[in-house]
C-alpha cells in the first residue's frame, strides 16, 4: 500500500508539472528589439541608433534634412597660385562609396555625426604628403580615449574586441564629438533620449497591425443549432461538417460565391463589435516629442498639423541658429583638412571657409522686406535733412 500510494504521489507531480497552453497564445514582439529592450545607452550605441533611423521613418528623414540644409561651401586661402590647387582638391578629392568632392566627403562626416554624436575620418596620404582619399570610419571599426600625450585630442584605437590598438600616424585621424559630456571624448548623439519614445511609438503601430490583421482580413464565425426533433440530433454532426465544407469553399474560392444553407444557421463576423482605438492622439504625442528633439518643422518631415504649411519668424531663426552651430562644428574639420593638403605644396597661409546663405524664407517676402528697410532708411534720411535745415535756419535767427 506504501508504494501505491508514492506512485500516486509522484503521478500527481508529474500532472501537476504539465505546462498549460494559454488560449491568447505568445506575445509577439516588433523587429527592432533593441528599442524594446532600452535601458541605458552607452556613450556610443551605434546598432540602437541605427534602429531608430530604420524603424522611424521621420527620424531619417530629419537626419537627411539636416544635412542638406546645412549647406555648401567655398574654401579660400590668400595666395591665388594655390587657390588653383585648393579648387581642384575641393571638386576632385575622392571619398567613401565612390563619392567626388570635399563636400560629399562632409555630407557623410556630417550624418555620422549626427547620428552617432561621434565621427572619425583618415585623411590618407600618398607619397608626397598631399591627401589623396578621405575615408570616414564606421563606428564599430574604431575606439576612443584620451591621449597621453596631447590631451586636447582624443586618440583613435581600433576596435579588436577588447581595449583596443593604437592606430600610428595619429595625426592624419579627423574626430569630432558633437555636444561631448564634460570629460567625455564620445558625443551626444542628436537621437540621445528618443529610444523611449520610439519604442512606444512602435507599440502603437504593432498593435494597429494585429487590429487589422484580424478586424481587415474578416473572418467569420458560423453556428448551426440543429432541430430539437430526434431526426436533427441524430445528424447535427455530418449537417455541421457538410455546413464547414460548403463555406470553405465558397470562402476560398476565386470567384464570388454563395452560400446557402437549411435549418438555424447564424453567421457573424468575428471581432465586429469591437470597434479599433482611435491612435490619432497618441500617436501626434510621440512624434511631437520626437519633432521637439530633431529642431525642424513638422511640414518639413510631412506632417500637417496646422492650416498653413508656410514657416513662422520664430521657426525659422531657431532653425538658422540650430545650423548654424552646426557650422561651427564642421568649420575646423574643413580647414584642417585643407591645411593638411597645402602643407605638402608648401603653404602656411591662413584657410578661410565661407558658407553659403541659409535661405528659408520665400524670395518674395524677402524682397518685400529689403523694400521696406530701404523706405525706412529713406525716411529717416529725409528727416534727418529737414531737422539738419531747421536747425541752420534757427541759428540764423538768433
Amino acid at each position: 500500500m506504501a508504494i501505491l500510494e508514492r506512485f500516486r504521489k509522484s503521478k500527481t507531480r508529474k500532472e501537476q508539472k504539465e505546462p498549460v497552453l494559454s488560449v491568447e497564445g505568445q506575445e509577439k514582439k516588433h523587429p527592432f528589439l533593441l528599442l524594446s529592450e532600452y535601458v541605458a545607452p552607452p556613450s556610443v550605441s551605434g546598432d540602437l541608433f541605427l534602429s531608430l533611423r530604420e524603424a522611424i521613418p521621420i527620424i531619417d528623414a530629419a537626419i537627411t534634412k539636416l544635412v542638406r540644409l546645412t549647406g555648401g561651401f567655398y574654401v579660400e586661402c590668400d595666395s591665388p597660385r594655390f587657390q588653383k590647387v585648393l579648387d581642384r582638391f575641393q571638386e576632385e578629392i575622392p571619398s567613401d562609396c565612390g563619392s567626388v568632392s570635399l563636400q560629399s566627403f562632409l555630407d557623410t562626416y556630417f550624418e555620422e555625426l549626427l547620428t552617432f554624436g561621434t565621427a572619425v575620418a583618415e585623411m590618407v596620404k600618398d607619397e608626397d604628403g598631399a591627401i589623396s582619399y578621405l575615408y570616414t570610419a564606421p563606428r564599430k571599426d574604431y575606439l576612443l580615449k584620451r591621449s597621453k600625450t596631447d590631451f586636447k585630442r582624443a586618440q583613435v584605437l581600433l576596435n579588436d574586441g577588447g581595449n583596443g590598438t593604437p592606430l600610428p600616424r595619429q595625426e592624419n585621424f579627423l574626430t569630432t564629438a558633437l555636444n561631448a559630456q564634460p570629460g567625455a571624448v564620445y558625443g551626444t548623439s542628436i537621437l540621445e533620449g528618443l529610444p523611449f519614445v520610439s519604442s512606444v511609438l512602435l507599440k502603437i503601430y504593432e498593435s494597429i497591425e494585429k487590429n487589422w490583421e484580424r478586424v481587415g482580413n474578416v473572418r467569420f464565425a458560423v453556428t448551426y443549432k440543429p432541430p430539437e426533433d430526434l431526426g436533427g440530433k441524430a445528424f447535427a454532426k455530418e449537417r455541421a461538417m457538410q455546413i464547414a465544407n460548403e463555406w470553405s469553399s465558397a470562402m476560398r474560392s476565386a470567384e464570388v460565391r454563395d452560400f446557402v444553407s437549411v435549418g438555424d444557421v447564424q453567421i457573424k463576423a468575428i471581432g465586429a463589435d469591437n470597434p479599433i482605438l482611435d491612435s490619432e492622439i497618441p500617436v501626434r504625442q510621440m512624434l511631437e516629442q520626437i519633432v521637439a528633439k530633431l529642431s525642424l518643422p513638422p511640414f518639413m518631415l510631412g506632417l500637417s498639423w496646422s492650416t498653413t504649411e508656410r514657416m513662422a519668424a520664430e521657426q525659422e531663426d531657431v532653425l538658422t541658429t540650430e545650423l548654424l552651430h552646426y557650422r561651427r562644428v564642421l568649420t575646423p574639420v574643413i580647414q584642417q583638412i585643407c591645411k593638411t593638403h597645402l602643407l605638402a605644396f608648401g603653404y602656411t597661409g591662413e584657410i578661410r571657409v565661407h558658407w553659403k546663405d541659409i535661405t528659408l524664407e520665400d524670395t518674395l517676402d524677402r524682397a518685400q522686406v529689403r523694400n521696406l528697410d530701404a523706405k525706412t532708411q529713406e525716411i529717416l534720411e529725409k528727416l534727418s535733412k529737414e531737422g539738419k535745415k531747421e536747425e541752420e535756419e534757427h541759428a540764423k535767427e538768433l
